[in-house]
């Protein structure tokens, strides 16, 4: 179910929608690039801002298909690139990790005081879903713009989920996401000449060694271990004050279920689990069906951001 998705023919094209490319600063020498889809009255809609997953971008598959529909169901989107994503390396002298949620509280106030939007929904898929759990939470009451969340099988203890994600099964995976962040390194580097030392990426063969090398140190943590436990959204999860969406695989190979079965999350009033038994990473793809495509996730947060109450079975 993780794959299928990536491999099933699908048209994603957005060129039927109008399309403006912003970027929002988020820090005094860091920018992210997003992608604006605007309703010809912003104001007078709701707003969905998305955030892709770890070495995705704004132009990732899942990221076109549920732009799309949000914005056929009558929502501005957002599409935006995470640091150094999408080709982004030069907007930002620092790597992109998973406890940046502070730049998404950015852009929505941004959006809130720049744009006068009202109803601004964050989404987000594995890392980008911890991203905006963690902006929700940090946020709690304060933003009364801020509708709600929907996060698509998030990292929210990166801890268990880098452990689970080198496990020999997942070699596939692992080994495209580490090739894919030391490239990405190597970008950076020669764009920011002398504030990496690479003499020990060559060494580097997981990713929970990649992130104690670089991704902690660059982000301000300690270590690996320090980063991993703060930047997971579990720590706030419990002063989420907004509808919350949470879809996850119970068959995840590196999103463990166990997670997300606390009592602090199930019992959570605004919070909603919905864990089919399958599903895979971020795949959820479903047989045909009359009523709607194959692409279940999606049309899930869909029927959330039109106020249907998600079923949790």
């Amino acid at each position: 179910m993780t794959l299928v998705p990536r491999y099933v023919p699908r048209e994603t094209s957005l060129t039927d929608l109008p399309q403006e490319s912003r970027f929002f600063s988020v820090e005094p020498q860091a920018q992210l690039q997003g992608f604006c889809h605007w309703q010809e009255d912003r104001q007078a809609v709701p707003t969905v801002v998305l955030v892709h997953g770890l070495e995705g971008s704004s132009e990732s598959r899942y990221m076109r298909g549920i732009a799309a529909k949000a914005f056929r169901s009558g929502f501005n989107v957002i599409r935006l690139n995470q640091r150094t994503c999408g080709g982004t390396e030069h907007l930002s002298p620092t790597l992109y990790n998973s406890g940046l949620s502070s730049d998404y509280r950015a852009i929505v106030k941004e959006l809130v005081h720049r744009d006068g939007l009202d109803r601004i929904w964050l989404i987000g898929y594995s890392m980008g879903g911890n991203l905006v759990l963690k902006a929700t939470g940090e946020l709690g009451r304060s933003e009364p713009a801020l509708a709600g969340v929907a996060a698509v099988c998030p990292n929210i203890n990166p801890t268990l989920c880098a452990r689970a994600l080198e496990e020999p099964r997942n070699w596939i995976y692992h080994r495209h996401f580490v090739t894919k962040l030391k490239e990405r390194l190597r970008r950076k580097a020669s764009l920011f000449p002398g504030k990496w030392d690479l003499s020990m990426l060559a060494q580097v063969r997981t990713i929970s060694e990649f992130d104690d090398c670089y991704t902690a140190r660059d982000g301000g943590y300690r270590d690996g271990a320090d980063y991993y436990d703060r930047a997971g959204s579990r720590h706030v999860l419990d002063r989420i004050a907004v509808p919350t969406l949470i879809i996850t695989a119970q068959d995840d190979p590196f999103i463990p279920y166990t997670m997300f079965t606390e009592a602090k999350i199930q019992e959570h009033p605004q919070i909603a689990v919905v864990a089919p038994r399958y599903g895979g990473h971020c795949g959820f793809y479903q047989g045909s069906r009359r009523d709607e495509d194959p692409y279940w996730a999606e049309n899930r947060i869909v029927e959330f951001l039109r106020g249907m109450r998600p079923n949790r079975s």
